[in-house]
């Protein structure tokens, strides 16, 4: 029996594993119990590593420092490949004022020390800790660290462990009191999630409306006798013409290549936007009754996903499927959005496409695509590990900051997060793929937010009770709760009666200017919905160097007034 007690006592890699996932399986099992309706999941976590480490189960901390930060990445990298392809969309129409937002919580967030450090006479490495506990982010305490060592150079290494003991005491609420600002706001606000998520699948669908088709004849005299692709304001249109007819019943149904030559009363099938389609209409004549999609003919219609490397990053007219193959594509579905495939779209892999042609031009355009379910559901290892790799590499880059002893770091965490976003937005580089299908995606990201929330519990719990039960500790902890929940708050106060924001894209705007992944899993695990992760996602950069630098300011700012 010695050597199954030697797994929950010992501190070899056995151990460390054992302790990990049994803090992990205790967890997430707390986080299916229900309470009044609402279930903590993955956070589940945090609490079964506090308890279990107060209770003497442990591991090397060598070990949980590495598996903690490596879950991190794991968790933010899965993030950033996800929001990648709508990031630059989401930043554009909302980023400055969710942004402002987001900087107003750091802010608020230093002036809440502030008070605290003078009023309650708080040691300065304690402020310093509880700052960044409080808002659950390890980069400012680490900046803040090297900031003693260039001022306090004697007193460092105890200033240091002040701090960090600070900061263990502040975490585990840091994480607690986000979700429970989130469900205090959806209380107080009244908050509809359902009604909220519907009303932002309808503003989706306005700004990309769904896709429909038109019948129409040619009977503008002026279009008689000249090719398709020079039917007038054509290229400024989103749609695609897909087939034809020529005058009569029998005609012959064709795919509609661009040198086709109209006449009058031919019968055009085109496929795009309900706006597109009427201003083709108004160029080509009349709408008609006719589907030509309906009527028999040679052309068929199939479905094929972009499986082959080859042709990610490439366009339609690149592939040459209309001229050589007699193929058009006249739909692309990607990342559960459809709309039109003009020729100079470019092509991602694992886009599905809808193409129309005869069943052997179909033939041949489904060996050039790919269209391998095997291969569509294979996630790319290679890309994933090389964009670990460069995101470590840009997190590792300090930046010179005027009047900071040391420079600014996007860190392990902001670094593969930028990284993932560009990469996943740009799809396809050097001959590689960036894609991670949903699947895997959702298996990176459960593993990493729970191997990071494990190893924080199991870190922090040995010295956490017996810190609560001391009086200054309780007084610390409470400090830590109030720089916590205070900006919280009031983020989410003037978010919904300043700038109008719904609750979903508060949950998404709380974690990311905290810079706190448990919080933002639980808010997509509790809205079911992945929405609120384009927001975390869009204030997270900003974020992550705000807190750097008022970690590092505090410091420099309060050493003046001991």
């Amino acid at each position: 029996m010695c050597w199954f007690l030697a797994l929950f006592s010992g501190h070899g890699v056995a151990a460390a594993v054992v302790a990990l996932t049994l803090t992990i399986v205790l967890g997430l099992a707390i986080g299916l119990i229900p309470f009044k309706g609402i279930r903590i999941g993955v956070g589940g976590v945090l609490f079964s590593g506090l308890f279990l480490s107060h209770w003497g189960l442990g591991a090397d901390p060598e070990i949980l420092h590495f598996v903690r930060e490596f879950g991190l990445i794991l968790f933010v990298f899965s993030i950033g490949m996800q929001v990648g392809p709508g990031f630059v969309d989401s930043l554009r129409r909302r980023g400055l004022r969710l942004n402002i937002l987001a900087a107003v919580n750091v802010f608020a967030g230093v002036a809440v020390t502030v008070v605290l450090f003078f009023l309650c006479a708080l040691p300065l490495p304690i402020a310093v800790g509880l700052f960044s506990g409080a808002v659950t982010n390890t980069p400012s305490l680490a900046a803040a660290s090297q900031v003693f060592m260039e001022i306090m150079p004697d007193a460092a290494s105890q200033a240091i462990g002040e701090a960090g003991l600070a900061y263990a005491i502040a975490y585990p609420f840091g994480i607690f009191g986000i979700i429970l600002t989130m469900l205090l706001t959806r209380a107080v606000f009244r908050a509809d999630p359902a009604k909220e998520l519907a009303a932002m699948e309808e503003e989706e669908k306005r700004r990309n409306p769904p896709l429909e088709t038109m019948d129409m004849a040619v009977t503008n005299a002026n279009l008689f006798g000249i090719r398709i692709k020079d039917i007038p304001g054509l290229k400024g249109l989103d749609l695609v013409i897909s087939r034809v007819r020529g005058a009569g019943e029998n005609a012959e149904i064709l795919a509609a290549t661009p040198d086709i030559l109209l006449h009058k009363d031919m019968t055009l099938h085109a496929v795009g936007a309900k706006e597109a389609l009427k201003q083709l209409q108004m160029i080509i004549g009349e709408q008609v009754d006719t589907n030509l999609c309906e009527l028999p003919g040679p052309l068929s219609v199939r479905r094929m996903a972009v499986t082959r490397s080859s042709v990610a990053g490439k366009t339609p007219k690149s592939l040459h499927l209309l001229p050589a193959h007699g193929v058009t594509i006249t739909r692309v579905i990607r990342a559960g959005t459809e709309f039109a495939a003009r020729p100079g779209s470019t092509l991602h892999f694992g886009d599905r496409l809808i193409c129309v042609g005869t069943e052997e031009a179909l033939d041949r355009a489904e060996k050039i695509l790919g269209n391998s379910t095997r291969d569509l559901n294979h996630p790319h290892v290679l890309p994933i590990f090389l964009g670990i790799l460069l995101g470590t590499i840009l997190g590792s880059i300090p930046v010179a900051v005027p009047g900071l002893p040391s420079g600014v770091k996007l860190g392990l965490a902001g670094g593969p997060l930028l990284v993932a976003i560009l990469l996943s937005r740009v799809h396809h580089v050097a001959g590689m793929t960036w894609y991670l299908p949903m699947p895997a995606n959702l298996v990176l990201r459960e593993v990493g937010i729970a191997l990071f929330l494990a190893c924080v519990g199991l870190n922090a719990g040995a010295g956490f009770m017996p810190a609560i039960m001391s009086g200054a500790g309780f007084y610390w902890m409470a400090a830590g709760a109030c720089i916590t929940f205070i900006p919280l708050c009031l983020t989410a106060a003037l978010g919904k009666f300043w700038f109008g924001i719904d609750y979903v894209t508060t949950c998404g705007l709380l974690a990311g200017s905290m810079t706190d992944p448990p919080a933002i899993a639980f808010a997509s695990q509790m809205l079911n919905s992945d929405a609120p992760m384009a927001v975390y996602a869009t204030v997270y950069p900003l974020t992550m160097i705000l807190r750097i630098l008022m970690g590092q300011l505090l410091v420099l700012g309060l050493f003046l007034f001991i």
